[in-house]
């Protein structure tokens, strides 16, 4: 089975890992670290807003149950990608709204729907969403992982 990796910035990573983490198709998720400059960094690192990490989850799907244009519209439809470094009450570079592609053809998929939102008119605000490159991808902390199933809860409390 060929399996891809997909990695999205959505705001606090516990509720995106629980949203991704249902998708039919999705083998794993977890949550991490990447998009900045620090290597191994913590959780109370990367809330210092000092390293350029955005909080994230690295999804790893099978292409033929699940496509990535299917992940790319959870993605858009989770989270506000119009508030800059925010997302609800979480504020700072860690919670923005960012898609790190692994390929060409991911990077083309993730503009090409970043344009079709915008032009859809569903948000009245400009879309503030990044895509850049994956880089190092630094695992976060256990008692992250899966921290809203381990919780019995669905999603987090605003």
């Amino acid at each position: 089975m060929q399996t891809e990796k997909a990695t999205f910035g959505a705001g606090c990573f516990w509720g995106v890992e629980e949203t991704f983490r249902n998708l039919k198709g999705v083998l794993s998720t977890s949550v991490g670290y990447t998009g900045g400059t620090q290597e191994n960094p913590t959780y109370q690192d990367v809330c210092t807003d000092k390293t350029g990490h955005a909080e994230a989850v690295e999804v790893e799907f099978d292409p033929s149950q699940v496509s990535y244009d299917e992940l790319l519209d959870v993605f858009w439809s989770n989270h506000n990608p119009t508030t800059l470094n925010r997302q609800g009450p979480d504020v700072g570079m860690q919670y923005r709204s960012v898609i790190f592609y692994h390929s060409p053809e991911q990077l083309a998929a993730a503009n090409a729907s970043k344009k079709t939102l915008e032009k859809s008119g569903r948000f009245n605000r400009p879309i503030v969403t990044q895509i850049e490159p994956a880089s190092t991808y630094w695992r976060a902390e256990e008692y992250h992982q899966r921290y809203l199933q381990k919780r019995g809860q669905a999603h987090c409390a605003v």
